[in-house]
């Protein structure tokens, strides 16, 4: 059974708590917490999403079995669970990758367009004929020869700290500068809500935080909705406002994370909130 979570934590400020949860079409607000929220973001690009229940099977394997979800516009949220759990089916579902064995899936918007959202792999997925900048105009589709495209592209770049790269081949980028070319080949088309499916997984540990601080950094200077789907327990609490925990294709935890931006990794509170993760994802005794 899905379950709404709000885990409070003293002596910080919590973020907005405006984000009421709906489950089986009905909206479940949060707990209140003993800490002071901070005020809502007055605008926002990101898209809002809305799934009622949602199912996917291949064959006679039923890997997503009726979620419901809602995600306000501009939310960050984190999706974690165990290999095989449906974490990435679900976020192919909702980038339009794969369709659903049943149930709806809705962006709330009328205006929402296809390109409006975009993916970013865990694989930079980068043309190796191509130099950076051309790598990054891919996204834009169709585009890409239209007047000003390379201006676009090159902002992109700057936003990303690689515009001196963009004559390079992809061949001479280390690792870390690859999954910023292909961020920025996401970003250059203004997405609304950008998917990402464990961007960072192959990244050493130095280079994969800087490049959650620079996902942190973009997400709030462009306000998209963003969506991560992660292996990493420590990344999902350190980025989202939000924790789904999937286990055997449902939601089981839904969870509110009260912690003030930028979050100290490291700290007690965040070591908290990863351990209670941990403990739902383990089971009793699994956390330690």
């Amino acid at each position: 059974m899905q379950q709404a979570l709000r885990i409070p934590v003293s002596g910080v400020e919590a973020i907005d708590s405006s984000d009421a949860l709906a489950h089986a079409g009905t909206f479940r607000p949060a707990k209140k917490s003993s800490v002071t929220p901070q005020p809502a973001k007055s605008e926002t690009r990101g898209l809002p999403l809305v799934i009622r229940d949602l199912r996917k099977s291949f064959g006679d394997n039923e890997v997503l079995r009726g979620i419901d979800l809602e995600i306000p516009a501009g939310q960050f949220v984190a999706i974690v669970g165990q290999s095989g759990c449906g974490k990435s089916t679900l976020l192919r579902l909702i980038a339009g990758l794969d369709k659903p064995t049943s149930g709806t899936i809705s962006f709330g918007d009328a205006a929402a367009r296809p390109e409006d959202v975009r993916v970013m792999f865990q694989e930079p997925r980068l043309l190796p004929w191509a130099r950076v900048l051309a790598n990054v105009e891919v996204g834009l589709g169709r585009d890409r020869k239209a007047e000003g495209a390379h201006d676009r592209a090159r902002q992109a770049l700057e936003e990303v700290g690689l515009a001196d790269k963009r004559e390079q081949w992809p061949a001479v980028l280390s690792g870390g500068q690859k999954q910023r070319v292909a961020l920025a080949r996401a970003l250059v088309s203004g997405p609304r809500l950008l998917a990402f499916d464990e961007p960072l997984g192959a990244l050493d540990a130095l280079t994969r935080i800087a490049m959650q601080r620079l996902l942190e950094r973009v997400w709030a200077d462009q306000t998209f909705t963003a969506i991560l789907v992660t292996h990493d327990v420590s990344e999902a609490v350190a980025l989202a406002d939000r924790v789904l925990v999937i286990e055997e294709g449902r939601i089981a935890e839904d969870i509110t994370v009260d912690l003030a931006r930028p979050r100290q990794r490291g700290s007690a509170e965040l070591a908290a909130l990863e351990g209670s993760i941990l403990g739902q994802l383990l089971g009793p005794g699994g956390a330690g």
